[in-house]
């Protein structure tokens, strides 16, 4: 059945934690301060590898076609959506007059999902084929042979120590790439960071509710340890990919000459690879080292790019949302892919006004590609935030919805690719001097 005639109904669980469908319920969602149903080409049958969650203290709400919106007794219920998939639409819920504060949810993004015909779907849209985090008929024990051998051949390196350790214990999927000499290669080098992220997976103040998904990195590799990964990767992945700037780490700028180093002597062995840095790209003298040693990329992390509701989650530390953008303006000097880690969260991001800002940079520097990646945060810890940083400028504003928000963006700026992970650059088909002069 299409989905434009599909309408699913609300799902809840009782308090054993078996998940029914609502007899009389339809499933909603949340998009900022809106609660609507879904729109119908945002729905997707739940992919596989994602998961269904549990939100205690928190009541689920559907919509009685007949009266309007309607909070059960039962327990509300989001969906964790696999890599390559944005959601569309945040699940809703209510609260009883009666209950205690619900203590802030995990670091994760809560998809509205409803059921129908024998299945579950989900607010959310693939924007990434690319297999990279999918492990599905991987055996663990490949894994874990990956894992050792790394160790057995590079006993003194403590960065091959702590991605052998990620891979194991904490199932990290770029780690577990690496053991098994595919994709992606993750390079973390930074204990510092400059921005105290509200939504920072790997550092989190006692007092914030909720812990960190990782363990940040608790020293500082030397080059030699680096390029000996880089190197060894070369070695095992078809397009091999080198990334700096993982969750696990700071700011990989703040180790700048650290890297710098390591890329040169990944160039001077003849290491072909794609070199890029995963960053809030805060220091523009920085992005120009790199680029000198020999990266090719850079993806620039961004919740907005309205610089009072940046700064309501980046919290930086000694720069502003203006080095950001002159570090993507060196970026495109000295010729690099550049990629926005676009934070996507529904009626937030989706609005006239992160429309305008957002397509006005991507125009002005020439962006190459956007990765529409989920804001993972309790999302009315998120929407408070939007809702104080932006009360001078008007509010939140209505949502477009995301299939409007980047169907606009592609038509302003044509030549703008899409995805969720990062590409190989170094491969990939360049455009044609139509496509360019079209832009």
């Amino acid at each position: 059945m299409a989905a434009k005639h599909i309408r699913p109904q609300l799902v809840f669980a009782d308090e054993d934690g078996n998940i029914y469908d609502h007899p009389d319920l339809l499933m909603l969602c949340r998009r900022g301060e809106e609660f609507t149903l879904p729109r119908p080409d945002e729905l997707t049958p739940l992919p596989d590898e994602s998961r269904l969650y549990l939100l205690p203290g928190r009541h689920a709400l559907g919509l009685d076609p007949e009266g309007g919106m309607e909070a059960t007794d039962e327990t509300a219920v989001a969906a964790f959506v696999c890599p390559g998939y944005t959601v569309t639409g945040i699940a809703a819920w209510a609260y009883g007059e009666d209950d205690a504060p619900a203590p802030p949810l995990p670091m994760f993004s809560y998809a509205s999902v409803g059921y129908a015909n024998g299945r579950f779907y989900v607010a959310a849209k693939q924007v990434d084929t690319d297999r990279r985090q999918i492990f599905s008929g991987i055996r663990d024990s490949r894994i874990t042979q990956g894992a050792q051998a790394l160790i057995k051949k590079f006993p003194r390196n403590r960065l091959v120590r702590h991605l052998a350790g990620c891979a194991l214990e904490t199932c990290c999927p770029a780690a577990r790439n690496l053991a098994l000499g595919r994709f992606e290669a993750p390079l973390p080098t930074s204990r510092r960071c400059n921005a105290r992220c509200i939504g920072c997976i790997s550092l989190q103040a006692e007092d914030s509710g909720f812990p960190a998904t990782q363990d940040r990195l608790d020293f500082t590799p030397t080059a030699d340890e680096i390029f000996e990964v880089m190197s060894h990767h070369d070695t095992r992945a078809k397009k091999p990919i080198h990334s700096f700037g993982q969750g696990c780490e700071g700011e990989p700028l703040t180790e700048a000459d650290t890297i710098a180093e390591a890329v040169r002597r990944y160039r001077e062995a003849g290491g072909v690879g794609t070199v890029n840095v995963n960053t809030n790209a805060s220091l523009p003298d920085a992005v120009d080292t790199l680029a000198q040693a020999g990266i090719d990329s850079i993806r620039v992390s961004l919740n907005s790019v309205r610089p009072a509701l940046y700064s309501a989650y980046y919290r930086p530390r000694g720069y502003t949302l203006d080095d950001v953008k002159e570090s993507i303006a060196r970026a495109r000097a000295h010729g690099l892919f550049i990629s926005l880690n676009f934070l996507f969260f529904p009626g937030v991001s989706d609005t006239e006004d992160e429309f305008e800002a957002l397509g006005d940079l991507v125009e002005r520097h020439r962006v190459d590609f956007i990765q529409m990646r989920n804001l993972n945060l309790d999302p009315e810890l998120y929407v408070g935030v939007a809702h104080e940083a932006l009360a001078e400028s008007g509010g939140l504003g209505p949502s477009m919805g995301f299939i409007n928000f980047r169907k606009r963006l592609k038509k302003r700026c044509p030549w703008l690719e899409f995805g969720y992970f990062n590409p190989d650059v170094r491969n990939r088909a360049k455009p044609a001097e139509s496509e360019k002069n079209d832009a």
